[in-house]
């Protein structure tokens, strides 16, 4: 109970400073909301009215506060840039509302794509003799980690999209509309952001079950008449499953936060895409709960990653 304490008031903590650095960020960088939204023609007199609608004429300290009241009563307030209609803004809660499934849906995918092939690969690889297969896997993973993630998309897309026509490039489906055509088309963007972390996954199972391979405990179950298989899939890879837990944790809190890049690449409507547009636009209020919502999302995995940890080897203690 007690590191369950722990962990959440450091969950706390780190929103609540995160929250303040972002809402401070947002004040001094150049540019003003009330231009960006109006333009340059807008007499003063509008100019004024909107900052008072907007709040934005009382003092920073205040308007923090004011924010951070409302954030906790589910009021994530509304969004400067997009808008219902001509006379009502719409709704933070509701915009992202309508994009985050579709980030979760291609992190989920994008890791179904990582833990099914990286995993068996990496074993495979670290049981091989075959010095040929060891140099075929090291340069194939050493070329998916160097391609840059946007160059991977335009490659999947042409591939993919143009030369074997096994989806529409830019069509996106929503899951609305066609449920099966929105899985079918997010496969391919979460190939792009699967291949190099395939690659990274394998390669540091590999690593790590060489170097579990070359203790004592190996030998001593091998004495005691263990066979390969269950020396390699009881013991080793148990253990050499430690390091990579928290690697895929990285992995799964990066993706989940929103692949901005790919995102942009096949046109899908997700948070990273969100969060390019509403940055460029000044729309500050999505902003502000995009980083609250990737803050969370890293933090929040990381906790599940200490719980997966006490699972996977039960001699860790509460520290």
């Amino acid at each position: 109970m007690k590191y369950f304490m722990k962990k959440l008031i450091t969950l706390i903590m780190t929103l609540f400073l995160v929250s303040v650095a972002a809402f401070l960020a947002f004040q001094i960088i150049p540019g003003d909301v009330v231009t960006s939204i109006l333009g340059t023609e807008a007499t003063p007199e509008r100019e004024e009215q909107l900052r008072e609608e907007l709040g934005l004429n009382k003092p920073p300290v205040e308007r923090y506060f004011s924010w951070v009241a409302d954030v906790l009563r589910g009021d994530l307030g509304e969004s400067y840039r997009y808008s219902k209609n001509m006379n009502e803004m719409m709704p933070v809660a509701e915009l992202i509302g309508d994009k985050l499934p579709v980030t979760l849906w291609l992190a989920a995918v994008s890791l179904v794509l990582i833990v099914v092939i990286a995993i068996p690969l990496g074993v495979l690889w670290a049981r091989s003799s075959s010095h040929f297969l060891d140099a075929v896997l090291g340069v194939v993973t050493q070329a998916s980690m160097a391609v840059p993630s946007f160059f991977l998309g335009i490659l999947v897309t042409y591939l993919f999209g143009i030369l074997l026509k096994l989806f529409a490039p830019g069509s996106y489906i929503s899951c609305q509309e066609d449920f099966g055509g929105f899985l079918k088309y997010l496969l391919f963007p979460a190939l792009s952001i699967a291949i190099p972390k395939i690659a990274m996954t394998a390669r540091f199972l590999r690593n790590s079950m060489l170097t579990e391979l070359q203790s004592d405990y190996v030998r001593t179950a091998y004495s005691k008449g263990c066979t390969k298989r269950r020396v390699m899939y009881g013991h080793v890879l148990r253990n050499a499953m430690m390091p990579v837990v928290t690697f895929l944790g990285m992995i799964i809190a990066e993706i989940v936060a929103g692949s901005i890049v790919i995102e942009q690449v096949f046109g899908l409507p997700g948070i990273g895409r969100l969060l390019i547009s509403s940055i460029s636009t000044r729309d500050f209020p999505v902003v502000e709960i995009l980083i609250l919502y990737i803050t969370f999302v890293v933090i929040f995995v990381y906790f599940l990653v200490d719980i997966l940890y006490r699972v996977i080897d039960p001699r860790i203690s509460e520290v």
